[in-house]
């Protein structure tokens, strides 16, 4: 870390992203800056939309004018999500890119508007926009209320408690999960060799619903305990089955996934806990 220049950023203010690209000049920008969590998208809706889509078009209007003026010209990651897809029959698994968009949420309808922005930008003036639609990753240093290292934090607490009980909200949802390193590898792939105005899955393309993710995690816990679903803990917009097809990504790129779920666990139980 010692060679990273930490610049603070607001994404909401016109004048930071100008501050922060000018004092950085850069090759390449990997825009991650957003409201993440559904729920909290979905409990401050305005803020979401105001930090997701609009900083990403505040971003973009600063990279056109540098561009227009001769300064720089970087490749632009916009990082968006699987869940841009929303629900699609079980037999269309995996999705490729070609996929309809059909957002079931706030965050996943502030990410698709967000693609749609960006690629507007490509269109009109030539900014080198490439987009994911990444699928759920984690590892360490991942939030704690999101799924896999909330339920790691509680197989750490039921070790010492002597608890045989672990309440999950919905239980049979399918999920496509990556080590985020792998994630990362992507993006960087991607600022290589992706191709500007194009979308890409970024998934493992193999599916896991939430109980059997969290049985092999208790497993690798060393953790005997039964599991419970709790209708206090359920989403009502939850999709059934989201799983990505990324062979798009892998014939523009050298990427595929090095690590598997077992990684991702092993990876969140030996953190340091929140």
């Amino acid at each position: 870390y010692q060679r990273i220049a930490w610049l603070p950023c607001d994404i909401r203010e016109s004048a930071a992203i100008l501050a922060a690209i000018e004092a950085s000049l850069p090759d390449a920008i990997f825009h991650l800056a957003g409201v993440s969590f559904v729920p909290a998208a979905k409990q401050e809706p305005a803020a979401a939309l105001d930090i997701n889509v609009s900083g990403a078009s505040r971003l973009l209007a600063v990279v056109r004018a540098r561009l227009a003026a001769g300064v720089l010209d970087p490749v632009v990651i916009i990082v968006g999500s699987g869940l841009q897809y929303g629900r699609h029959e079980s037999s269309a698994m995996p999705l490729r890119e070609d996929s309809a968009q059909r957002p079931l949420d706030l965050y996943a309808a502030s990410k698709a508007a967000q693609e749609i922005i960006a690629f507007e930008a490509f269109r009109s003036d030539g900014v080198k926009v490439i987009a994911t639609r990444s699928f759920n990753h984690s590892g360490p240093g991942q939030d704690g209320q999101f799924l896999l290292p909330r339920l790691a934090r509680r197989a750490r607490d039921l070790r010492f408690s002597g608890e045989s009980m672990m309440s999950l909200g919905n239980t049979t949802p399918v999920r496509d999960f990556l080590h985020v390193t792998d994630v990362v590898r992507a993006y960087i792939e991607l600022v290589e060799h992706g191709v500007p105005g194009e979308a890409y899955n970024v998934a493992s393309g193999v599916g896991h619903t939430v109980r059997s993710v969290a049985e092999r995690l208790l497993l690798l816990a060393g953790v005997q305990a039964e599991l419970r679903s709790e209708p206090a803990l359920q989403r009502s917009s939850d999709i059934p089955v989201l799983i990505g097809d990324s062979t798009k990504l892998q014939n523009a790129t050298r990427w595929k996934p090095l690590k598997t779920l077992d990684d991702i666990i092993a990876d969140l139980l030996n953190a340091s806990p929140d």
